[in-house]
């Protein structure tokens, strides 16, 4: 996966780390399951752009990729750990 960026846009933890491990989808259950958020929290990183952007499945499901959430985790752990 090739991401082209300028240079005033900053890479995101989760896709420093991501690798293609899995392409499983996951519904948000299973991401607020996996994460220990709340069904809130996850919408409001995501309107902050702090989560995994959604995967539209359907014109009214949506899922997340499984490596991304993955990812996004282990930055999270990692950070928490350098400070």
């Amino acid at each position: 996966m090739q991401v082209t960026r300028n240079q005033h846009d900053k890479v995101k933890p989760y896709e420093k780390a991501f690798t293609m491990q899995s392409n499983n989808i996951i519904r948000l259950p299973r991401a607020i399951q996996k994460t220990g958020l709340s069904r809130s929290t996850i919408y409001a990183l995501l309107n902050r752009g702090e989560f995994p952007q959604q995967i539209k499945l359907s014109p009214r499901a949506m899922g997340f990729l499984e490596s991304e959430i993955d990812a996004w985790i282990a930055g999270r752990i990692s950070a928490s750990r350098e400070a």
